[in-house]
């Protein structure tokens, strides 16, 4: 691994009957957010879950920074519903020697969790506020998120995108985060991986990023441009004629 980076994705690749993840390869050095985009179904799940050890890429190297400290939230409540949240901590905390509770106490403070709720009482956002409180408390260098603000509201997002921020503030954590909301790319990211059909399409800073599609799309330094308006650019099909009134 590059002494520079925390995360070296070389090469990834991954078949499937009716997918193919291609050659990937992407970096993500210390004191900063990667955001990978994409469609649904464009391979960004694949990646992530290559990354952990959750599937096993056919070809390709990974090397991340402290693999036995590992910080994961893929989506899905993976909790109990009847538990309480003092309860899965107290079982949690013990898989990690590095659990640091002032740290989880201050996470419960800024996102008024209550340890004696249980799961089923929290909303959508709660919960996932909670899982990434747990997560962020046993200083894993890294923090993998797969679509970590999907279907939450404008606040709580808006909440965990401030974390998110003070997370890799002193340049010795990161986070790679896949996503197709574009207003969280814009506000947190420091690059941006672009996934298409199962093809690395572009990865760089995002100033680099916004430049390389401006010219691509034949457009002026200083035409506008936003991630939306790439998405559409690249993703957008036309109608059939079939459905042609």
């Amino acid at each position: 691994m590059n002494n520079q980076n925390l995360l070296d994705v070389e090469q990834l690749s991954k078949r499937y009957p009716k997918f193919t993840l291609a050659a990937t390869s992407f970096a993500v050095a210390p004191g900063t957010i990667m955001g990978i985009i994409g469609v649904n179904g464009a391979g960004k799940s694949t990646i992530l879950k290559s990354v952990v050890g959750l599937v096993t890429p056919d070809s390709g190297t990974i090397h991340i920074a402290a693999p036995d400290n590992l910080a994961v939230v893929l989506g899905e409540t993976v909790y109990y519903p009847e538990k309480r949240l003092s309860t899965i901590t107290n079982m949690t905390r013990r898989f990690y020697p590095k659990w640091d509770e002032s740290q989880y106490k201050a996470y419960l403070q800024f996102f008024s969790l209550d340890e004696h709720k249980r799961i089923k009482e929290l909303s959508t956002g709660m919960q996932i506020k909670y899982q990434l409180a747990v997560a962020m408390s046993h200083h894993a260098p890294v923090l993998i998120l797969d679509e970590p603000t999907s279907g939450i509201d404008p606040v709580s997002r808006a909440e965990i995108l401030q974390i998110f921020r003070h997370y890799v503030a002193d340049g010795q954590h990161s986070i790679l985060f896949s996503t197709h909301i574009t207003t969280d790319l814009a506000a947190v990211a420091d690059t941006i991986t672009y996934i298409h059909a199962g093809q690395l399409l572009y990865t760089a800073t995002k100033p680099d990023f916004m430049a390389h599609f401006q010219k691509l799309f034949g457009l002026k330094a200083t035409d506008p441009l936003s991630f939306d308006d790439i998405m559409l650019k690249i993703e957008r099909k036309s109608l059939p004629d079939a459905l042609s009134v």
